[in-house]
């Protein structure tokens, strides 16, 4: 029996998996376990920032692990909060709350939204619903997936979970008709800078400072999702940044540790004392492995010089994709790209990516790239050659 075989036996067959078995990886390149290697334009749906089996973080982890690889959230550890520390410092941001994955960094959001109501406007004003856009995810969980604003996920596990409502993004009219129908009954507007499952299409500016100005009159938090945006992703370490505000609440995930589970809720001043003692919690959450893998993903993604080279990385994508004649527009920020065709299939294209050596995405009907924040141009040139060549097929 072979390994794809002996694995459909027993694991529930929840993913559409391409028969690819990864058996090794460094920097940008992924080696299945026949030899065969393939450039990663998705490293690991963004999770893998610093590629595969980078040096210096895969010292940090197992430096750590040689010390102690868990403990309970009854006790402390120093690199738990090092890291910390270091988080907030470079966001900007007064505490956290550590989990290990975006559905749990988005859960708890959730309800440090509802209990700051709750807290300061009592039960009975039933001050609780959190608005979402359109076209939204924000998670798996049955919370996070009723929060999501896409009609296809919301099937087949009912009843969901109460108290979201949807806004077209982007569309200023249909958030303020929200805002005002639903009067004082709103906690929170949670959003991406950049839907990514929906499509890689990123916020206006103009209705991103609407959200901002409106919540702020009527005492209403600001949830970001960064998940997939964060931690250098888009050209900042925050795409927050490059919109000029600063939401009351933003989760973290996926590339933050480098490739290990982590997730984290980062709450400013006004939100920093809502979830006391025994009202939230997690097994793993703040992990002593994902913490040093944390550490060693912020001393290169915090330095304005990498920074920099993801936004030009970004632009030479740019700049190369749109002269391929397939190539219909190029959507996102930074290192976070889709691509529009104009007559082929996103999932053909894929598959056929894959055939020839390059690891690809699709969102939507778009292609989508999350490449390694440290990708060389070297292998940008080699994964885009291999690109043209499928997109050039007639």
């Amino acid at each position: 029996m072979n390994t794809i075989e002996q694995f459909n036996e027993h694991v529930m067959q929840t993913y559409g998996r391409i028969g690819l078995v990864m058996e090794s990886g460094h920097g940008q390149t992924a080696v299945g376990e026949d030899g065969k290697e393939y450039i990663d334009f998705g490293s690991g749906i963004g999770t893998n920032s610093l590629g595969y089996c980078d040096e210096d973080w895969v010292n940090a982890i197992c430096d750590q692990a040689h010390k102690i690889q868990h403990t309970s959230n009854y006790y402390y550890t120093k690199v738990q909060a090092d890291f910390a520390k270091r988080l907030c410092e470079a966001t900007g941001y007064e505490k956290m709350f550590f989990g290990n994955s975006g559905a749990e960094a988005n859960e708890c959001a959730i309800k440090l939204a509802r209990k700051y109501s709750f807290d300061k406007y009592g039960k009975d004003a039933e001050r609780n619903i959190i608005i979402t856009l359109v076209n939204s995810f924000h998670g798996r969980t049955l919370c996070t997936l009723s929060a999501t604003g896409q009609e296809v996920f919301h099937n087949y596990f009912f009843p969901f979970v109460g108290g979201f409502e949807n806004v077209i993004a982007n569309d200023i009219d249909d958030l303020m008709d929200k805002l005002n129908k639903l009067d004082n009954k709103v906690c929170a507007v949670m959003f991406e800078f950049v839907q990514g499952e929906g499509g890689v299409i990123p916020l206006q500016q103009s209705f991103v400072n609407t959200i901002m100005l409106e919540c702020a009159k009527r005492d209403i938090l600001t949830i970001a999702d960064e998940v997939q945006t964060g931690v250098g992703r888009t050209g900042k370490l925050l795409t927050s940044e490059l919109y000029n505000v600063k939401p009351d609440i933003t989760t973290l995930a996926k590339g933050l540790a480098g490739g290990v589970p982590i997730g984290v809720c980062l709450a400013n001043k006004k939100c920093s004392e809502v979830l006391g003692k025994g009202t939230h919690g997690s097994t793993f959450g703040g992990n002593p492995i994902s913490c040093a893998g944390g550490n060693a993903v912020l001393d290169k993604v915090t330095k304005p010089e990498f920074l920099e080279e993801v936004r030009k990385k970004s632009e030479y994508f740019r700049e190369k994709l749109v002269q391929i004649d397939e190539v219909e527009g190029v959507d996102g920020l930074g290192l976070m790209i889709g691509v529009r065709l104009k007559t082929k299939k996103a999932a053909d294209v894929l598959n056929k990516c894959f055939e020839n050596g390059l690891l690809i995405l699709t969102a939507k009907d778009k292609l989508r790239f999350l490449p390694p924040l440290n990708i060389s141009y070297e292998q940008i040139d080699k994964g885009l050659a291999i690109l043209k060549k499928v997109l050039d097929e007639k």
